[in-house]
């Protein structure tokens, strides 16, 4: 079974997160099906929309540590970062349903949706730092401008979890639902979406975003204290510390 699911609906392309057994953490595979299946639906005339979910009780744990290291060479062509250049590339408007764990990419790939949905059981963390990492995605310039300065200190450096309603209190979350109405309601909301003139659509999407070069700048800049990051001994230890769990 694929990790990764697809499912084209009145417009609309909904990408599932498929690992359950894992909490749907993401390895390289799983990052390149992302990128080819955003990037048909950006060239397809028939998607107007994108959906990305994970199941009821998780949407994703983040990166799977082990798969990472394998390929710890970094740059624009690795598979996870090329994923979160090509969310910043979409000009289609994307939608998460967001259940259970959002931790590190799960959080940071929500600063490129168009809307984000979540029920009670989301729980947001950043755990960057703890990892000895910095974040990724433009979140070091996305997440100031969403929360504020001081908070996104307080989320960046300590790495605490965060729950539904504070997400939504910054304005990383839309709407708090119930979680039997979570999915359908995000669907729902990407169809009326699908269902507006694309042309407007992603013209006025464009507009919103109007300093992408600057936030695919702070990317770069990321990516590369990143993978120095990753190469260090505290990172090694962190990592070692981690999958010794």
């Amino acid at each position: 079974m694929s990790t990764i699911q697809i499912q084209d609906k009145q417009g609309v392309r909904i990408i599932t997160l498929n690992r359950p057994d894992k909490l749907n953490a993401l390895n390289l595979e799983m990052y390149t099906q992302l990128t080819e299946y955003l990037i048909q639906g950006e060239s397809d005339n028939g998607i107007n929309a994108f959906v990305i979910k994970g199941q009821d009780n998780c949407f994703t744990s983040g990166n799977d540590i082990a798969d990472f290291l394998k390929n710890s060479s970094l740059g624009p062509e690795h598979p996870a970062f090329k994923f979160l250049f090509t969310l910043l590339d979409i000009n289609k408007p994307l939608v998460a349903a967001v259940s259970g764990a959002a931790v590190g990419i799960g959080t940071t790939l929500l600063l490129h949706c168009d809307l984000v949905y979540a029920d009670n059981s989301a729980k947001f963390k950043l755990p960057f730092v703890d990892l000895a990492l910095v974040p990724e995605a433009g979140a070091s310039l996305l997440l100031p401008r969403l929360v504020g300065r001081t908070k996104a200190a307080e989320l960046l450096l300590l790495g605490d979890s965060f729950n539904a309603d504070d997400a939504k209190q910054m304005g990383l979350v839309n709407q708090v639902l119930p979680n039997d109405t979570l999915f359908d309601y995000a669907i729902a909301q990407a169809t009326k979406l699908a269902k507006q003139p694309p042309e407007a659509l992603q013209a006025t999407k464009k507009l919103i975003n109007y300093d992408v070069e600057l936030v695919r700048e702070q990317m770069q800049k990321e990516l590369k204290e990143f993978a120095i990051r990753l190469q260090s001994d505290e990172a090694k230890s962190r990592f070692q510390a981690f999958l010794n769990r």
